[in-house]
């Protein structure tokens, strides 16, 4: 790295803790990201050996940026977590994270306020203040990606929740039986989400292919275990009529997940993420059918439903967000 950046002022680290891989960013606040530094998170090593990684790219991004002032770090991670504690609670996907006393430590380290954020919490702030919810007071984040997972900003406020627990939509039941999500078989998160829209689809070709009915992108028995969302996405959008199938039921429900949303929450904006990002034109057309028969009709007047603006970069701006959201709200 060089040490001649020709930058002065604020700066803000973004950190973002994932399962398979992390990483550090450094922005102003125009959410503009000046560098990345990205590793791989082997979560065999354990947390400590971890958090050293991100100290040492920490200082060096510290020493290349020399000339600034480092106003905050953000940081965005899987739950369960304390946002008000800054305490990290053993993620399914970071074993060994218990009780993780994760902003103390970073705070100590350098000498700045560190907040964190679960991450829908964190790509809802990014998607706000960046992205498709841009100028809207009240909206909606959905993941729509592996699970469903939801941040919620409510007149123009970040809303956790008592114990950051606001906004985990993925565990209502939308039905008595069905893909099981969140734990909950016929959960919100069971059919909306990449993984209960596999466990739709392979229901749905077993029973078809047990019924000796051909099912073209997934002609035999043998490839049942190898169906994932992708999969039905793509042979949705070349209109075959069992992945269409699978596909307007996971919409279907995503309708009636949305109704309820809105009729509570009465939102200006409900941004989609991931799947639904990927695929609207799939999506879209069955839940406006189903938000006109389910929905308040005022508000949805007033209700947009958009697909997420950052695609791939919303984890880093996610983490930059977390860092900045103080300062500009």
């Amino acid at each position: 790295m060089t040490n001649n950046i020709k930058i002065q002022g604020d700066i803000y680290l973004g950190l973002d803790i994932g399962g398979t891989k992390c990483s550090v960013v450094v922005g102003d606040d125009s959410f503009e990201i000046k560098r990345k530094v990205a590793f791989e998170t082997r979560t065999e090593r354990g947390y400590m050996a971890i958090l050293s990684e991100f100290k040492q790219h920490i200082r060096s991004l510290l020493s290349e940026f020399s000339g600034c002032n480092l106003k905050r770090i953000g940081i965005s991670c899987g739950g369960p977590l304390d946002s008000k504690t800054g305490t990290i609670y053993s993620p399914p996907n970071l074993p060994g994270w218990d009780n993780v006393p994760i902003t103390k430590i970073f705070s100590d380290e350098f000498g700045v306020e560190v907040a964190v954020q679960n991450d829908a919490n964190a790509c809802a702030l990014a998607e706000w203040l960046m992205g498709a919810g841009k100028g809207t007071s009240n909206m909606i984040f959905l993941t729509f990606g592996t699970g469903m997972g939801s941040g919620l900003i409510l007149n123009r406020r970040l809303y956790s929740g008592t114990n950051d627990l606001g906004g985990e939509v993925g565990h209502v039941r939308l039905a008595k039986t069905g893909p099981i999500g969140f734990g909950k078989a016929g959960s919100f998160e069971g059919y909306c989400s990449g993984g209960g829209i596999a466990q739709l689809a392979k229901s749905i070709v077993s029973a078809r292919l047990d019924n000796n009915q051909i099912v073209d992108f997934c002609p035999s028995r043998e490839m049942v275990s190898e169906i994932d969302t992708k999969m039905v996405a793509l042979a949705a959008q070349d209109g075959d009529p069992v992945a269409l199938e699978i596909i307007r039921i996971s919409a279907e429900y995503l309708g009636r997940g949305l109704a309820i949303l809105i009729d509570i929450l009465n939102p200006e904006c409900i941004v989609i993420g991931s799947i639904y990002a990927r695929n609207e034109m799939l999506f879209k057309p069955i839940i406006d059918k189903v938000l006109q028969m389910e929905a308040i009709p005022s508000a949805i007047e007033v209700c947009q439903i958009k697909p997420a603006e950052l695609g791939d970069a919303i984890g880093d701006y996610a983490a930059l967000c977390v860092a900045i959201y103080e300062d500009k709200f």
